[in-house]
């Protein structure tokens, strides 16, 4: 998967370039970020949580920079793997800075993902709309970390980090392209507090539920939902195992948007279906 986003920054190059290998500026940036450890002023290991469809990962990933121009160009390359959900990812960023005028700077990302495993079944569309929501997030968070709106972030260092400028003075971000992708920026050792308010169970939101088992072998069973007495009418629902080599996914799915049940296995099994 492929993924270019740009945004102009009220903010010179030199200070944004600072941003960028500033462990607490991308802790608190970067959507799902819950630990970085600085292992060298290049070289990055990170825990991060994303929610894909109905799949929570957990990935632990290792970023090292590999070419830097400062304060126009970044290259960076990484690796990342969530056992509990099979899947794993590789990642290569370009990060372009550009003079805009007035004291601003037009930051530019190409990003390309490579996502394996259970994780890569869910199609082009599913990543690239995740992608879009965590650029949006990412944007607003910069533009908080300028204006001193955006907490602090605690940070132990066990290597080497890199030297980080002082703080920014109060300016704003204005977006100009759509939205992007997983974050591509590295970052350093912290213990963050959360990004995001907790979602509400999925019971009350009337979403699916889904959860991983072990072994089996290749099939797609269908269960009828427990019975209306044991579980009321208004939570009844369709139960979903899709089996793939030695792992299961189970969906529950509310009978009320089975519709949505049927598009979605439609778009996962693909010619299957």
């Amino acid at each position: 998967m492929d993924i270019e986003k740009q945004v102009r920054i009220a903010a010179p190059a030199e200070r944004v370039w600072s941003m960028l290998l500033d462990p607490q500026v991308m802790g608190a940036c970067v959507p799902g970020m819950q630990s970085i450890q600085v292992l060298s002023p290049d070289e990055y290991q990170a825990q991060i949580q994303v929610k894909i469809a109905f799949v929570t990962a957990r990935f632990k990933l290792h970023t090292r920079i590999v070419e830097q121009r400062a304060p126009h160009y970044l290259r960076t390359e990484g690796t990342g793997d969530d056992a509990s959900v099979a899947s794993s990812l590789r990642q290569r960023s370009e990060l372009f800075l550009a003079d805009a005028g007035d004291g601003r700077t037009d930051l530019r990302i190409k990003v390309t993902v490579d996502v394996l495993g259970r994780l890569g079944t869910f199609g082009l569309s599913v990543m690239k709309t995740k992608a879009d929501r965590m650029w949006d997030e990412f944007v607003m968070q910069l533009a908080a970390q300028l204006e001193g709106r955006a907490p602090a972030v605690a940070v132990t260092m066990t290597g080497a980090a890199p030297a980080v400028a002082d703080p920014a003075p109060e300016s704003a971000t204005e977006p100009t392209s759509n939205r992007m992708s997983e974050p591509a920026a590295p970052v350093s050792s912290l213990s963050l507090p959360a990004m995001e308010t907790p979602a509400r169970p999925a019971s009350e939101a009337g979403l699916p539920v889904a959860r991983l088992e072990r072994p089996g072998f290749w099939s797609w069973i269908w269960r009828r939902p427990r019975p209306l007495a044991e579980v009321g009418a208004s939570a009844a629902q369709v139960r979903i195992e899709w089996r793939r080599g030695d792992a299961v996914l189970i969906v529950h799915w509310p009978v009320a948007h089975s519709a949505d049940s049927a598009a979605w296995l439609r778009q996962v099994l693909g010619p299957l279906a």
